[in-house]
């Protein structure tokens, strides 16, 4: 009791609110979302190609939203822009459960992408907000865990629904969304939040964000370091089950206990190495993390069997939980107290990685062969921490040269 009650008073009660909404949210769009492909095939007249570019453009309107989204929070709140997320969000997947002409697929999947471009950095930066600097790591773990809870409930739950009902699980994520948005409101309304926005808020406009960014080198450093390490990520969320369903039997099997594999080890592993990790800067996490991307590549690449599939999946999971905090801690020490939001939403270009990831996937895996696939992709995640590297060597000697202007 002791122990939960010294988590309950660490953070603030609104980080707590967006911890569990982050597996509540998460678990309902996995949920759903998972099973779009085979519901728009089930139900609908689109042909494949039309069903994959229906998709596709969640995540491509996603990698803008992010900026326009966190500088749009940094200018007039966070509470207006989460919760005007949230509540779009509802309607969306209330829409996903009721249209039927493509285009209406199309334009809701772009407004999906939308809201979770909205949402999840300006989140992110609520937290930051919200936490003293020493306990920020330990936040962006949790809320890391948090969402890999709700993927590891969610397809299970949409599994059950839609037995019932195509349509079900996406009327059911709208509306627990509709209700998290409700609740969220309330809390922040108790808590003040109208108090911290006031301290917060910035005059700063798209323009004048835009050039910041532009002219921030560090930031496009850590940000190709991103999208290096989303094309190596995507092989083992896309291609991965290309490669088994061709070189082994029962592959589309072996891709769901690896799948349920990477996510019990995250929820395992994430707080022992979150503590680990605490303990040094957040580029050697980053490294390190790499490392085990890497390893776990090559660990695909020569994997005859099941069990060294999922001890490769393991390892690989390591990184996963290594890299991803400490990458956004990197951008919470960079993001200007007045452009917190700016920076966490523009860091959603990272989402670049995630939509070439598959077509240069696909196009080594045909080409060469799933051994040569994976090989290229684990030196391609080292070349990754090169860009880090070189992004936080910048930063502290910016940092160290205008501390000497100002003595």
């Amino acid at each position: 009791m002791n122990r939960v009650r010294q988590f309950l008073h660490a953070y603030h009660p609104i980080v707590h609110t967006l911890i569990l909404g982050t597996v509540m949210a998460r678990a309902a769009s996995s949920m759903s979302l998972p099973f779009l492909a085979i519901y728009l095939a089930k139900h609908s007249d689109m042909s494949p190609s039309l069903i994959g570019i229906v998709i596709g453009m969640g995540a491509l309107a996603g990698t803008v939203g992010g900026f326009v989204g966190g500088t749009l929070s940094d200018r007039f709140g966070r509470r207006v822009i989460m919760l005007g997320a949230l509540f779009g969000w509802g309607f969306v997947f209330l829409g996903f459960g009721i249209v039927k002409l493509p285009v209406l697929f199309m334009l809701l999947n772009m407004l999906n992408g939308l809201c979770r471009s909205f949402y999840e950095p300006v989140s992110q930066a609520l937290m930051a907000d919200l936490t003293e600097p020493a306990k920020r790591r330990q936040v962006f773990s949790l809320r890391y865990m948090a969402i890999n809870i709700g993927v590891a409930v969610g397809p299970l739950l949409g599994a059950f629904f839609a037995t019932m009902n195509g349509a079900l699980p996406f009327l059911l994520t709208g509306v627990i969304y509709l209700i998290y948005g409700i609740t969220l409101y309330a809390l922040l309304i108790k808590f003040g939040i109208k108090q911290i926005e006031g301290e917060k808020k910035s005059k700063i406009t798209f323009g004048s964000a835009w050039n910041v960014i532009r002219k921030d080198m560090t930031f496009r450093l850590y940000i190709i370091g991103g999208i290096i390490g989303a094309i190596g990520y995507s092989q083992v969320m896309v291609t991965l089950s290309q490669y088994l369903q061709m070189d082994f039997t029962n592959g589309v099997n072996m891709f769901a206990v690896l799948m349920s594999a990477n996510a019990i080890v995250v929820i395992a592993m994430q707080i022992p190495l979150g503590k680990w990790a605490e303990k040094y800067p957040p580029l050697t996490a980053i490294i390190v993390g790499n490392i085990m991307f890497a390893l776990g590549d090559v660990g695909f690449a020569f994997s005859h069997s099941l069990t060294w599939l999922i001890i490769s999946m393991g390892i690989f999971t390591f990184g996963e939980i290594l890299n991803y905090p400490a990458a956004n801690l990197l951008i919470d020490k960079l993001a200007p107290e007045n452009m917190r939001g700016t920076y966490f939403g523009a860091q959603t270009l990272t989402n670049l990685g995630h939509f070439m990831g598959p077509w240069i996937g696909g196009f080594l895996l045909v080409s060469f062969g799933g051994k040569t696939l994976f090989l290229l992709i684990a030196i391609l995640s080292m070349v990754g921490s090169i860009f880090y590297w070189r992004g936080t060597k910048r930063h502290i000697s910016v940092k160290s040269s205008s501390k000497m202007q100002v003595f």
